[in-house]
């Protein structure tokens, strides 16, 4: 079955770096999309970072754009995500997602901005940014 486990979260000052991971198994990520989404408190979920397998895209909001980075390893079936220059509002619970592409032609940014398209969660880590 789908399993994705989170790890890397921590505290952290602002303007510090933090790299979480995503280790997977159980799918062919080739055939699904996955991303990175973070729930601060009293906000809604955001997608920070996606990546669709039907057309290669990736795609960051505005919030993150240039400071975030989101990478695999195939070969250690692993998921990045790399924060540079941390902001308190960064500060969240942070999910690595998935879900099967099943030829729906949609972009990463389709799969980090609709409500409901990922089917598989993580449980979460938690990222605080504070001095």
């Amino acid at each position: 079955q789908v399993q994705l486990v989170e790890s890397g979260g921590g505290l952290v000052q602002p303007g510090g770096s933090l790299r979480l991971s995503c280790a997977h198994s159980g799918f062919n990520l080739d055939r699904y999309a996955i991303g990175w989404f973070r729930r601060a408190p009293g906000k809604e979920r955001e997608g920070v970072s996606c990546i669709s397998s039907s057309d290669g895209s990736t795609y960051y909001p505005d919030s993150v754009k240039g400071r975030f980075t989101i990478s695999r390893d195939n070969a250690k079936s692993t998921l990045y995500l790399q924060m540079s220059s941390l902001k308190p509002e960064d500060t969240a619970v942070y999910y690595c997602a998935t879900t099967p592409t099943s030829n729906r032609g949609w972009s990463a940014q389709d799969y980090c901005i609709y409500d409901g398209s990922m089917d598989y969660w993580g449980k979460g880590t938690l990222v605080t940014v504070s001095s």
